[in-house]
């Protein structure tokens, strides 16, 4: 079975074997697992949540993944965690600039950077928000987190990303999801695991890669549920695809990556983690692409909430309020009569981190470019600016088809807190808010 095959739907029970004997049959642990292999069980939710929500996959590996020396405490570079206390959260609107592009060899674990959280990942609640930038492959570095499952956002450059249970192609365009505790590296298509590298990072030999992450530590992301919207609507589970198996069988020295508790953690392996043979169950990673998104979106007048354009979801205990949503804003029709078409002024309960992977946001005339972020928390007054404004409010309101865009949103039920990295960083806008100033007043009093 080729490493890039996939198979589609989202937290199916799947079944894939990359050597034919691999899986046993009719029982998930026998007294000797087929080939030789060893038996784990991977759980990814309580032993006794329901059937619905309970997440497990059966792995038959080379050597178990209790075989490693011991995890020793490892800087954590510009990696954050829970709590997120650094610095006083402000209630200030924030934006940044696109984080630079690499110019030293810089690897997917090197090139992180965390620039908010809530939540605690002691109690699997809220969000870490991280950002990447690398321009170099992992080869015998490994990586996984503990603290929540990882939904990867690529806005430049293509990724490869070999996990225990098969491997992802990344695209600009394209999400991936990675489960807590799952193990993977991270290829940049086309740049080599070079010793050092010269150049910009822009073009060349070396090509660079950047993107979002956000971290979830509460319950798994999931489909939300479409309500009055009916049977279809918004992401497809088919169109979500999940990785054949794919092992490597290779020895060596080896380092894996742990991030526990906010924490970067580094062991010593003598064997690729990367060794699962065969797998059944539905714990696993994903992808989809954005483009296969059905939007609905208003043929009358008012603009919808953004909760109109959610992808995915992870709930809390509380019903209709989630830990993060994750939603889109992609290529489509504007009809609405008779309305400002871009969103409205608004404070919200919820909290939003958005970022921009192509083109232009509809309520941005400037300064919100592609591979930056914003940032409107609790109440924090937001919507378009004086430009914007301006130009929606005389519109011809003919049919206009969004073409040139693509933005999303990870939408919190805590405020995120930005690191000392993120509020003292040359990327950061300190003049975002003069976007607003230029709105006048109209108000007249009627006599």
């Amino acid at each position: 079975m080729s490493d890039r095959e996939y198979m589609s739907g989202f937290g199916n029970e799947c079944a894939t074997e990359a050597v034919a004997g691999a899986l046993p049959v009719g029982q998930n642990s026998p007294q000797r697992a087929p080939l030789g292999l060893y038996t784990e069980q991977l759980s990814g939710s309580p032993f006794t949540a329901p059937r619905a929500t309970n997440r497990r996959s059966w792995t038959y590996r080379i050597r178990p993944s209790v075989v490693h020396k011991p995890y020793k405490a490892m800087g954590s570079g510009l990696v954050r965690g829970t709590p997120f206390d650094e610095e006083p959260t402000s209630p200030n609107q924030l934006r940044w600039d696109p984080i630079p592009l690499p110019k030293k060899r810089t690897d997917f674990i090197d090139g992180l950077v965390t620039l908010a959280g809530n939540g605690d990942v002691a109690t699997y609640s809220g969000v870490s928000i991280h950002l990447y930038a690398a321009n170099a492959s992992m080869t015998d570095r490994f990586f996984y987190t503990a603290d929540g499952e990882l939904l990867l956002v690529p806005q430049l450059g293509e990724l490869l990303v070999r996990t225990e249970l098969g491997v992802l192609e990344l695209a600009p365009g394209e999400i991936g999801v990675v489960p807590r505790g799952i193990k993977f590296r991270v290829e940049i298509v086309g740049a080599e695991p070079a010793t050092a590298l010269k150049g910009d990072g822009k073009h060349g030999a070396h090509p660079s890669a950047r993107g979002y992450i956000c971290e979830n530590h509460g319950q798994t992301f999931r489909l939300p549920e479409l309500g009055p919207i009916g049977a279809n609507g918004l992401a497809n589970a088919r169109d979500f695809l999940t990785p054949a198996a794919a092992y490597e069988d290779r020895d060596g020295k080896f380092e894996v990556v742990a991030k526990f508790h906010g924490k970067m953690w580094s062991a010593e392996f003598d064997h690729s983690p990367l060794d699962v043979v065969a797998w059944h169950g539905n714990y696993a990673p994903c992808k989809y692409d954005l483009a296969r998104f059905n939007c609905i979106n208003t043929v009358s007048f008012d603009h919808p909430d953004p909760s109109i354009y959610t992808v995915l979801t992870s709930p809390s205990e509380l019903p209709g309020t989630a830990n993060v949503d994750f939603a889109i804003f992609p290529p489509r029709w504007m009809v609405a009569e008779h309305t400002f078409r871009p969103p409205w002024f608004h404070r919200n309960f919820m909290n939003e981190f958005m970022g921009l992977i192509r083109g232009e946001y509809d309520a941005k005339a400037e300064g919100f470019v592609p591979g930056g972020a914003s940032l409107h928390n609790c109440m924090s007054g937001h919507g378009p600016d004086a430009e914007t404004f301006e130009r929606a409010s005389n519109a011809e309101l003919k049919p206009v088809y969004l073409a040139d865009t693509l933005a999303f949103m990870f939408e919190t039920r805590f405020a995120c807190r930005p690191t000392r990295f993120a509020m003292e960083t040359a990327m950061r806008q300190h003049e975002y808010y003069t976007c607003w100033q230029g709105l006048k007043k109209h108000f007249v009093a009627p006599v």
